[in-house]
Order: C-alpha cells, then structure tokens, then sequence
C-alpha cells in the first residue's frame, strides 16, 4: 500500500459532477487516505458531502454568462481571489497541503487547481461527459492526469494541450450504494417474481416528459407480454400528470409501478432486465456498472449533444441500443422495445458486453490513477 495521502477534490453544480467525486472519495476513504472536498455551500456539494461524511471547505466562484460577456470580468475576479486564498491558507497550514488536487469538471474546480498548479502540487481531471466543459478543457494543459469515462474524449484533451501520456481511460466513477445493488432485494420491493421481466423506465433527475408520453401510449401493447412488470420514474414535474394519464386499474397497478423518482437505484436497477432512459453521463455510468441491457433515448438538447456519443459507448459495445428523441413516435421503437422485452437470450448478451466494460471498477482505476501521482 502507498503512504497516505492528503486528497484536495472539487466538484460541484450537478449531481452528475459531485457524485462521481464522492465514488472516488469513498474509495480513497477506504484505502486509507484523507479526502477534502471544496466547493460552493448553497449548491447541491454543499449538502451531499457533509453528509457522505468529508470535510466540506466553501469557496466563492461565479460563472459567466455567454450572453453576457461582461460578466467574465466578475467571474476572473472572484477566480484570481479564491486562487490567492487557497495558496495563502495551503501554505501557513501544512496539514492542509494537499498532495493531488483533483477536478471534476465546472467552474467550482478551477480556483483548487490553479492554486495547486501554483504550488507545485499534481493535479488530476476527471471529465464524465463525452464533450469535455470548458473548465476541465482549459486546465488540461498542466494536468498530471486527464482521466475520461470514454475513449473518444482523448482527441479533444490532445487538442487542448494535454500530454497524450497524461490521458488516462478510467470510467465514470459509480458510488458504492449503486454498486450495493441486490437484484433479489430490488425485486422484493417491487414484488417481482425471479420469472418475470422488469422494464425500469426513468429519464434521470429532472424525467424526460417525451419518453413519459410515449410509454403511457404504450401501456397496453407492454402489459399484454405475460410477465411483465413496469418500474416508472416519471420525475416530479410530471408525475401527477403521468399517473393520471396512465389510468391504471388495481391489477394494471399491481405491474405498473409509476412514482416521481427512485429511492434505492442501486436495488433497482439489479432487479432490472432491461432500462428505457436518456443517456446522460451518470446514467451511462450506472447502467454500465450494474450491466443491465438498455434502450438509450439521448435529449435531445444536450449541449454539443453529447448525450448521443455517450449513448454509442454502449450501442458501439453491444449493450445497448438507441433512438434518437424524434424516433420514439414511430413503430420501429415500439417494436424494437418489444423485441427486447420477449428475447432473454439477447438480453443476456448485451448484458455480457456491458460487463466487458469494467465500469463497476471505475473508483478504483481512478484511484490506482491518483495514487501513482505521488512523486
């Protein structure tokens, strides 16, 4: 085992940054070493990471608005402050001296990594998307360590001034509570027989109103495979709406289990034989880490839209297939949704190819990566 380190990570602004961070948190945790989290208190780290259980220290940073260009000038001096700020306190405090600092990507990270570039300490990126943001990308250069979730995103960090030896294909990280799933616990909760087939649909934390209505246009034509059993996340805004629409009869009821979101992911996405959702990066992640066979429908306004080349991570691997948002109309979804749901063998297959992946070993590839930045 290597001698302890001190881990300086930042992560904030979505889930889909801060989680991962807290899967590598986790994992450095439990091989010994000392984590600190920075990020901005009123944002969604300032909640998750107190209450994972690491220190939490605030730093004050603001974006800009590209409709906006002046804004940029508030935004560098909230950057060149908490910059000053760090080096200042990472200096008159030795135990705060981190020996890698670490970036997941937004605005929040930037003030860590160029006080740590300052100093001399390493510093490691993680990007999850496969259209890298603007912060990883212009932190790039200096890095000791690109880490991506997917091959294709290396050209871009080249481009950026990354050292081709610096680019490291880790995988998205995936927190041990998802890695916790058990399919027979998962099935329990909803009250799935071993026998039967169970579609998870859900469009990650905000839904996808599009897939929502389809589905409830399909509703008949799913419940007439024998054995079925329906898990529907709808997301809050269109839960009501969705629930209502669905009409669902007590027996319908007993098959179709609609709610606004997801409590136990990991439980339920293990009990799952196959998954209907979009295709952001921390569902990627997930999907892939528990290997369940999925139907990818990427948003279809996702910046640069990303969401669709993250989709073909899995489609190019064989475990899983997509439509784009304006195709899900037609019958070839319908059919192709159908198909999946009446054929074990196929299923079994993708589900075969998302194992050759080696995503559920995410936190600790990144982890090995981290670790041999120690000089």
């Amino acid at each position: 085992m290597t001698d302890k380190l001190n881990v300086a990570i930042a992560a904030g602004g979505t889930a889909g940054h801060v989680n991962p961070a807290l899967a590598l948190a986790e994992e450095l945790r439990h091989r010994g070493h000392a984590v600190r989290f920075f990020g901005e208190t009123q944002r969604l780290e300032g909640t998750l990471v107190p209450e994972a259980g690491f220190d939490f220290f605030p730093v004050r940073v603001t974006g800009f608005d590209r409709a906006r260009p002046w804004t940029v000038l508030t935004a560098l001096a909230h950057l060149a402050r908490e910059e000053g700020r760090l080096v200042k306190e990472f200096r008159a405090d030795p135990a705060l001296m981190p020996d890698v600092a670490v970036g997941f990507g937004a605005y929040v990270e930037l003030p860590l990594v160029r006080a740590a570039a300052k100093l001399g300490v390493p510093v490691a990126l993680h990007e999850q998307n496969s259209v890298p943001g603007l912060a990883n990308k212009r932190s790039a250069k200096g890095a000791s360590l690109v880490a991506i979730a997917q091959p294709s995103v290396a050209a871009v960090f080249e481009r950026a001034g990354a050292r081709p030896e610096a680019i490291k294909l880790t995988g998205n990280p995936v927190r041990s509570s998802v890695l916790a799933g058990d399919r027979d616990r998962g099935r329990a909760a909803i009250g799935a027989d071993d026998a039967d087939t169970v579609l998870l649909v859900f469009g990650g934390s905000l839904g996808a109103h599009h897939i929502n209505e389809r589905l409830i246009a399909l509703k008949d034509e799913l419940l007439a495979i024998p054995g079925l059993r329906v898990v529907h996340s709808t997301g809050a805004a269109d839960f009501e709406a969705a629930r209502d629409a669905l009409t669902l009869s007590d027996e319908q009821a007993a098959r179709w289990r609609v709610s606004p979101y997801i409590d136990e992911m990991g439980d339920t996405l293990a009990a799952a034989d196959l998954v209907l959702s979009r295709s952001g990066a921390s569902s990627i992640a997930e999907i892939a880490a528990l290997a369940v066979p999925a139907v990818l429908v990427p948003y279809p306004l996702a910046t640069a839209d990303h969401q669709t080349t993250n989709a073909r991570y899995l489609v190019d691997a064989g475990a899983a297939v997509m439509f784009a948002d304006a195709e899900i109309d037609g019958a070839a979804f319908a059919d192709e949704l159908g198909a999946l749901l009446r054929d074990p063998a196929r299923r079994d297959a993708m589900r075969a190819a998302a194992r050759g992946l080696g995503q559920d070993r995410a936190a600790e590839a990144l982890a090995d990566a981290i670790e041999a930045l120690r000089g």
